[in-house]
């Protein structure tokens, strides 16, 4: 369904029963809502949560900014990483004051969130501008964003390096490829599982513009580390050791910086939600948000 929040039009899929509790799921870096396993919005949903994603702006079938004119990427990130003045089109904190205006529109007065990648990063900030939204945060494969914190490994390097092909075959290749790449050793995917999925993702929608667009607001998101010490939420960080696009230690950083946070660290894992995992996952994340309600209360 669309919801006009934030001034966008998103769209987003409610489902479970309105009078249960809400988990609101916030994807990572260009995903669309479809990229949440089944097994673990239906492991949710079981557990009697009222579960909520979306497509972030700029991406899937919610309103584009098409009509923002890009800074030339390199001259910003240039920019960015010497501390001069760059401006992003929108940033880590206006995708957090969309999920807050989700959560309007929807008229849930707080929820839990759960955050992945990018994700993880705008429900940090969410959870600092407005705690009283936010019941229990999950921060999963995340980062800080604090500086000096290992990069992806080489490999990925060179695969973000390479500029994704036009001609539709080669870039469901290449998608795949960097999917494979990243995920979980433990859990190792299908290559044409995969690749069915980013040709369905594809054909929903092609938003590489709003990719660049987040990739500058990430970058941009500088002063975010100092402040995680103000979060009072129930936190759990959640991080694959195997992970070769954010590498564990910002996991540690993360939850170093979150008073009271909870660190679980998973042997095997990548950066994907794979489905063989995702029951031990909605394990946990369902533990955190009773034991969340309980320090709430207590």
């Amino acid at each position: 369904m669309k919801l006009t929040a934030n001034q966008f039009s998103f769209e987003v899929v409610d489902a479970g029963d309105r009078s249960a509790p809400a988990v609101v799921l916030i994807n990572g870096l260009g995903h669309q809502l479809t990229y949440w396993p089944a097994e673990l919005l239906d492991a949710l949903l079981a557990a009697g949560y009222r579960v909520i994603r979306f497509d972030n702006r700029d991406t899937g079938l919610t309103q584009s900014l098409g009509s923002v004119a890009n800074p030339n990427f390199i001259w910003f990130m240039v920019r960015n990483h010497f501390g001069l003045p760059a401006t992003p089109p929108y940033t880590l904190q206006d995708m957090a004051d969309d999920v807050a205006g989700i959560l309007d529109a929807l008229a849930i007065d707080a929820a839990h969130v759960v955050g992945i990648s990018m994700g993880a990063m705008i429900g940090q900030r969410l959870a600092l501008a407005a705690p009283g939204r936010v019941l229990s945060l999950a921060s999963i494969m995340g980062s800080s964003g604090a500086a000096g914190l290992p990069g992806p490994s080489l490999a990925v390097i060179k695969r973000l390096r390479q500029r994704p092909p036009k001609e539709r075959e080669a870039l469901l290749d290449h998608m795949t490829a960097m999917q494979l790449l990243i995920g979980s050793p433990a859990w190792p995917a299908d290559p044409a599982v995969i690749r069915r999925q980013m040709a369905a993702a594809l054909d929903r929608a092609h938003r590489p513009e709003g990719f660049m667009r987040q990739v500058i607001a990430i970058a941009a998101d500088k002063q975010r580390a100092a402040l995680l010490g103000g979060i009072r939420v129930p936190t759990l960080v959640v991080h694959g050791k195997a992970d070769p696009l954010i590498p564990f230690p910002a996991a540690e950083d993360t939850q170093w910086r979150i008073p009271g946070a909870r660190l679980l660290a998973v042997d095997g894992m990548g950066h994907d939600l794979p489905p063989g995992l995702c029951p031990y996952l909605a394990g946990e994340l369902v533990a955190h948000f009773a034991n969340s309600l309980v320090k709430t209360h207590a």
